[in-house]
């Protein structure tokens, strides 16, 4: 019977013909540092972007079916609390990853008839809950304010525009003043997955819309508790009525088990750190690597701890990876479909981690590598 999976041999020997097989890597990541098979790496590839020192996390409370069916650890409350203030809304909500809560809030308040306006760029997560909700989908492209203007014009019983804060694979940052300025003009309703802003832009780290002064202008923010805060989760924050709605009317809130508490407690005890004096470790480290690589020769428009560096072909960033790899450094080669054939990319993760003398040991290697592939 075996027989019958022969088709994905094909698919995997297409996936690989084409230079984009991917494969599982265990080692143990500390800090600036993962060791991979023996062999220590510069990471550059950690979300952790604050790169809040570890605390000890009590594992004996967990939280074992759906928050509607075994009731609620009061911790849920006192971060969900925490995270309204943080991001200036009445409500929020915990879901067990940042992906879930962008499928479960977006397809819980658009529905049949209405319109979304999506980024191209937009995160896989995004465009998933978009098709789920039903909704009409109208793509503008990326970052192009005339375009959205056009389209925004689409009939629609209620109409949405989404975006990213800081942009996952480009690390640009979303035009979210003109955004919200079109959004009003339309009585839109504007989202922002701020998942890599989060924590990191803006004053008291309050996000991208805060960066750029328009905080109060968004109707509902979706983020991350894993990637600046480097905990585990993620939420979403709005007014009270839409969390009611995502609670009865979510499926990836309702259907699955909740987060672990103790993770819950996690992440409020990092909201309380000390994240300033982080940030400002984060901002001189994300400084002196793009110097760094624009004084090398390499092509940096990214203002953010997001840094890619566009190769082109899918050969060639599999090759600048493993040439990374074998000297030390730690930066995953990034291929279809996360973004556009013949867009491959090193994408570099700066967190605070980083000591001077990690980055100007990764600069050495970089310019090895500029001069060898480029």
């Amino acid at each position: 019977m075996k027989h019958k999976l022969n088709f994905i041999d094909l698919e995997l020997a297409r996936i690989k013909e084409n230079n984009l097989h991917r494969k599982l890597q265990y080692g143990e990541a500390r800090g600036s540092h993962i060791t991979i098979k023996g062999k220590k790496h510069i990471n550059l590839s950690s979300n952790d972007y604050l790169g809040i020192p570890i605390t000890k996390i009590q594992t004996n409370q967990l939280q074992s079916s759906s928050r509607l069916v075994s009731g609620n650890d009061e911790s849920y409350r006192k971060l969900e609390s925490v995270l309204a203030k943080h991001k200036s809304q009445q409500n929020s909500l915990i879901y067990p990853t940042g992906y879930m809560a962008n499928l479960g809030s977006i397809s819980a308040i658009a529905s049949k008839g209405d319109l979304i306006l999506s980024d191209e760029l937009n995160h896989a997560s995004i465009i998933e809950s978009c098709k789920l909700s039903g909704a009409k989908i109208s793509i503008y492209k990326h970052n192009d304010m005339d375009d959205l203007e056009k389209k925004i014009k689409i009939q629609g019983k209620n109409k949405f525009v989404i975006t990213e804060g800081v942009f996952s694979m480009d690390g640009d940052v979303s035009s979210l003043k003109e955004i919200t300025e079109i959004s009003q003009k339309s009585n839109a309703i504007t989202i922002v997955d701020d998942a890599h802003g989060d924590f990191v832009m803006g004053k008291d780290g309050k996000g991208t819309p805060e960066h750029f002064n328009v905080a109060k202008k968004i109707d509902l923010y979706i983020s991350s508790l894993s990637k600046g805060l480097g905990s585990f989760g993620g939420y979403v924050a709005s007014q009270n009525n839409v969390i009611d709605l995502c609670i009865n009317k979510s499926k990836p809130f309702i259907y699955t088990s909740a987060l672990p508490s103790f993770l819950v407690q996690h992440s409020i005890k990092r909201i309380e750190s000390d994240r300033e004096t982080q940030k400002k470790k984060l901002e001189n480290n994300v400084e002196k690597l793009a110097r760094g690589l624009r004084s090398i020769g390499y092509e940096i428009k990214s203002n953010t701890q997001i840094i890619p560096i566009i190769l082109g072909s899918e050969k060639l960033a599999m090759d600048f990876g493993k040439f990374l790899s074998v000297n030390g450094i730690f930066a995953q080669p990034i291929r279809y479909p996360t973004v556009p054939k013949n867009q491959a990319r090193l994408r570099i993760s700066v967190t605070a981690w980083l000591t001077n003398s990690d980055v100007e040991k990764s600069l050495k290697i970089f310019e090895k590598a500029y001069r060898k592939f480029l």
